[in-house]
């Protein structure tokens, strides 16, 4: 029994050796592998969502130095001011104690939570119609 089905995994590996893979045969054809490989190095990327640049309000302006930004990016700088300002509370690491700067763009609050500054900068987006 074990030389019947050792002769005919042999004889299985042999056939699909001489058979050309897919990928091939869709390159021989011009359709799907060859075509989507094409596309992909000229497609432009979108931005949406939390990387799509918006109009921010002047107060935004004044502490980001632009006048577009990405929602992404705009936290990335507030986290950047916070570290560099040492505004975060020593025994509560999701506190942030704010300073003036950060008072300005968060509603004027002495403390936030890290999970309220997303919320709390969203009034500062001006979405385009």
């Amino acid at each position: 029994m074990a030389m019947i089905y050792r002769g005919s995994r042999l004889a299985m590996a042999a056939a699909k050796a001489q058979q050309p893979s897919r990928t091939a045969k869709a390159a021989a054809k011009g359709t799907v592998a060859a075509g989507a490989a094409a596309e992909s190095t000229t497609k432009v990327a979108k931005h949406s969502g939390l990387f799509k640049p918006l109009s921010i309000s002047p107060v935004m302006k004044k502490f980001l130095g632009v006048s577009e930004v990405a929602r992404s990016e705009a936290i990335k700088k507030i986290w950047e001011h916070i570290k560099a300002n040492n505004l975060q509370n020593p025994a509560n690491k999701t506190e942030i104690l704010c300073d003036e700067k950060l008072k300005a763009i968060l509603g004027q609050k002495e403390n936030v939570n890290m999970f309220e500054i997303a919320k709390l900068i969203s009034p500062h987006f001006i979405k385009k119609k």
